[in-house]
């Protein structure tokens, strides 16, 4: 079994942070506030994966030790 180093999670959650704030900023340079939303969802979703990433690391560094 590979060890999952939440290094996968921190990548995903980084590209949704950018890709989410694409979004946001064409939705409010288009008035779309559809797409605004979209983009801070998709924001907050990044922010998560990011955060279970460097918990999966936090956790592994503790067991390797």
């Amino acid at each position: 079994m590979d060890k999952d180093n939440g290094m996968k999670d921190k990548a995903k959650g980084i590209k949704d942070k950018v890709v989410g704030e694409a979004k946001d900023s064409y939705g409010d340079a288009t008035n779309d506030h559809s797409k605004q939303a979209e983009g801070k969802a998709q924001k907050a979703k990044g922010e998560v994966e990011k955060k279970v990433g460097k918990a999966k690391d936090d956790f592994n560094d503790k067991n390797n030790k």
